[in-house]
């Protein structure tokens, strides 16, 4: 038995996913989440062996909460859900540890046969998608650390260094050295210009 976390802000997606992947006998989704905060939380009490998980929710971005899970469960196999097809989304989501990409207009088609895919350790690109390849050498992006770029995410989507410091338990001094760094790394020292170059590398995505 395959057993499957949902994650998805919208209470009616995620009823949609259970109801295709409940007709299959050989899955049991074991819980729901409508956000990252709340995705890392039920992995991490109900240890599902795939976590279906969309790229754009609050409080932490699928991503972000993709990256703390197999921290805590490395064995757990995450299914990136999204409205974007693009290489660089598709990478990150691939860097962040995620297992599978999926795009939403393929999962009537493809959501079981892609949970089965990754509950059995292989990676998945859906239909229509092509694995990306590495990233160019040089890339400034390149230069910055895993938490560094956990907080461009979270700058890009409006947090204050404040609520950063709450979300990862870090001082606010801690985010304020941080947030410094990758400005330098980027050389970019505007907080509008972070969330342009953010959202073009497909860290970030718009609602």
């Amino acid at each position: 038995m395959i057993t499957v976390l949902l994650a998805d802000d919208h209470a009616l997606v995620r009823r949609g996913f259970r109801r295709i992947l409940e007709d299959d006998a050989g899955i049991q989704v074991v819980g729901e989440a409508g956000n990252g905060v709340e995705a890392i939380a039920a992995a991490v009490k109900l240890r599902p062996r795939v976590v279906v998980m969309d790229m754009a929710m609050p409080e932490l971005d699928g991503l972000q909460a993709t990256r703390e899970i197999l921290r805590q469960l490395p064995e757990t196999a995450v299914l990136i859900l999204s409205m974007y097809g693009e290489e660089n989304y598709i990478r990150n989501a691939l860097e962040a540890g995620a297992r599978g990409y999926l795009l939403k207009n393929a999962i009537e088609v493809d959501l079981t046969g892609a949970v089965k895919a990754v509950a059995g350790g292989r990676r998945y690109i859906g239909p229509g998608l092509t694995a990306p390849g590495a990233a160019e050498p040089g890339e400034p992006l390149d230069r910055l650390t895993p938490r560094e770029k956990q907080i461009l995410q979270l700058i890009a989507q409006g947090k204050s260094n404040k609520e950063i410091a709450a979300l990862l338990s870090l001082s606010v001094n801690t985010v304020s050295v941080h947030r410094a760094n990758l400005m330098d790394a980027l050389n970019i020292h505007r907080t509008a210009e972070l969330v342009l170059y953010a959202v073009k590398k497909g860290l970030v995505t718009l609602p």
